[in-house]
């Protein structure tokens, strides 16, 4: 994985997804749930090596939503529940606990209001995450332990709403500029405490999306904060993006990442012509193969996929919770299959 990642040769190309891997299936299987599984150290552990033990991917990544930053900031956060404990109706008896979110309104009325804690690494929420990095490489030495951090354009969503942040693009495109200088330190800081404890690979997600931005606003906005905070983490950054982001490759790839994990919605041929000799990481469809599909349609989707060239083989986000682990297996087990000839 970490070759792949950064360009070297390979023996056969990595399954993993450097996002979340967690399903329901999972959970009720080892009792390893959320919410615990977003502060609790043993239960995120406990939770986050089954993909390398249970799927058989090259990765562990124990960060599985989007918030814990936001919470050391001090956001008011909803944790959700666990609806298999006191299920209030059908629906959440069959699935479970829901990804966690920012209660709004946002903490921060404006990029003048940043405060960064003293103490943020020692907050429960961050500290939860770098003792799992810590203990997952302690526990499992070949594998790729991934880490993660949002990055400022997601963390200003998170601490100032996002409609209020993007509106302001056009509006007051200095708040904008000035909200991304105040985060970024946030980002570095994070990464760089989750690489000192063992992780090998650090995601970067920030969502900067075709459905919300167009691609100039990466260009103008973005680009150079990343320019600028890519270099000072102590290791391969992979950028992730949901949705269309087939007009910013050439971006991302001027960036200082390592590799990119895209979305879906995005051609595999046309991402790997794209990007050229950059690593990419995607992007076996979330709801139609891996939720909805059967091993078949994964397999399927893993030769496309496969043959376009794309150097890591992963879901394309956050694993539906939904997904049969069977299907997640498939990934593994088509690729190894491919590889072999």
């Amino acid at each position: 994985m970490l070759a792949a990642v950064t360009g070297q040769p390979v023996d056969r190309r990595p399954v993993g997804n450097v996002v979340s891997a967690a399903t329901y299936g999972q959970m009720r299987r080892t009792g390893f749930s959320f919410p615990d599984a977003h502060y609790d150290v043993d239960t995120i552990v406990g939770l986050a090596e089954l993909s390398y033990t249970e799927l058989g991917f090259d990765t562990v990544m124990p960060y599985f939503g989007l918030v814990s930053g936001a919470a050391a900031l001090g956001a008011e956060i909803d944790w959700g529940d666990d609806p298999w404990l006191e299920p209030e109706s059908e629906f959440e008896l069959l699935t479970g606990p829901r990804m966690p979110g920012c209660r709004q309104p946002a903490l921060w009325a404006g990029p003048d209001n940043i405060v960064i804690p003293d103490d943020f690494l020692d907050k429960p929420a961050s500290k939860a995450i770098i003792d799992s990095v810590r203990e997952l490489r302690r526990r499992h030495p070949d594998a790729c332990v991934v880490g993660k951090v949002m990055g400022p354009w997601t963390l200003s969503y998170h601490m100032f709403g996002v409609q209020d942040f993007l509106i302001n693009i056009l509006l007051e495109p200095d708040y904008v500029h000035a909200c991304l200088a105040g985060l970024k330190e946030v980002s570095v800081m994070f990464a760089n405490a989750q690489f000192e404890a063992g992780a090998d690979i650090v995601t970067l997600a920030d969502h900067a999306t075709g459905d919300l931005v167009r691609s100039e606003s990466y260009r103008d906005f973005l680009l150079p904060v990343h320019q600028e905070i890519t270099p000072r983490m102590n290791g391969p950054v992979v950028f992730h993006c949901c949705g269309n982001t087939l007009d910013r490759f050439e971006h991302v790839t001027q960036a200082g990442f390592a590799a990119f994990h895209f979305a879906n919605e995005n051609e595999p041929v046309a991402a790997r012509k794209a990007a050229g000799d950059f690593p990419l990481i995607g992007n076996i469809a979330n709801v139609s193969s891996l939720m909805n599909g059967t091993i078949a349609d994964v397999r399927s989707e893993v030769e496309r996929v496969y043959a376009a060239g794309i150097d890591v083989i992963s879901p394309e986000c956050a694993v539906p919770m939904q997904a049969p682990d069977e299907n997640l297996r498939a990934i593994v087990d088509t690729v190894k299959d491919l590889a072999a000839g």
